[in-house]
């Protein structure tokens, strides 16, 4: 049903890869996905892609006053003083090319969403620009649809003090994965801090997988309905008993649904921000 859909909604999603260096050394990268929405280089994501935009000043803080702390207290006392080891000390995006920087950015983190415009920027990077679905249209529960992005693929990147991140051999390029689901339902939330938004999803059968944030999920046709945000998860309201070992323990029965940014605010989103968009 939805090879067709997926042929084309390869064409307009892309890979963004996040990569981290924590204060004991370690490193870490994270995949998700965005979805270019014309050839002027804008872009649409999750805008808790950019959480660790906000994490790395009130981390680079907390590390200096730890430091300072620290060699005030002297040899003895210094050891008693502790410091986090998950602290944010560098940190990279990677936007589906070497050399690309995301630019004026707009992100809601209310409604978990976020455009930003990339530059330098070739056109030809995108095989195809997305339509947008029209609620007036019609927004039927039922209505199958699908995800894409790019989860289970995991790697290390590597890094060098002043030359920065380094990819891994492999790395590239990032597999695509597709995860079909139905429409289940309209999910509405409250109203933002400034009034101008309800908060609202649309929700889905299956799960958002991790590194598909902020990528489509689309019809057969490849209309984008929504931006993969989140997945919760709901008890289904039994527990069986099951043994492990010798003990018998309750298995907590969960069923796990994905929640995408609405079309009804993803349009209003891209029209606020003067990004154009084609519509379904």
């Amino acid at each position: 049903m939805f090879a067709n859909a997926v042929a084309v909604a390869t064409g307009y999603t892309s890979p963004v890869i996040m990569s981290r260096l924590f204060y004991d050394g370690s490193l870490e990268s994270a995949l998700a996905a965005f979805v270019f929405v014309n050839p002027d280089g804008w872009i649409l994501t999750a805008a808790h892609i950019f959480d660790i935009e906000h994490q790395s000043p009130l981390h680079k803080q907390e590390i200096a006053d730890f430091e300072a702390r620290r060699d005030a207290a002297g040899p003895k006392k210094a050891k008693h003083i502790k410091a986090n080891p998950k602290w944010l000390v560098d940190h990279s995006y990677w936007w589906g090319h070497d050399g690309v920087g995301a630019h004026n950015i707009t992100a809601s983190f209310e409604l978990d969403i976020a455009v930003a415009q990339l530059k330098p920027f070739d056109p030809a990077w995108a095989m195809s620009y997305p339509k947008f679905k029209d609620p007036a249209g019609g927004l039927q529960p039922g209505t199958a649809l699908c995800k894409l992005g790019f989860p289970f693929h995991e790697f290390t990147p590597g890094y060098t003090k002043g030359d920065g991140f380094t990819l891994p051999p492999g790395a590239l390029p990032a597999p695509f994965f597709p995860l079909e689901g139905m429409m289940t339902r309209h999910v509405f939330g409250p109203a933002t801090k400034d009034g101008k938004h309800t908060i609202k999803f649309l929700e889905t059968s299956s799960p958002g997988l991790k590194g598909q944030s902020g990528g489509p999920i689309f019809d057969k046709d490849g209309v984008i309905w929504a931006i993969q945000s989140r997945t919760i998860n709901l008890s289904l309201g039994f527990d069986p008993v099951v043994t492990k070992g010798e003990k018998k323990v309750e298995e907590h029965q969960f069923l796990n649904l994905g929640w995408g940014v609405h079309p009804e605010v993803v349009r209003q989103f891209l029209q606020e921000t003067g990004v154009m968009f084609e519509s379904s």
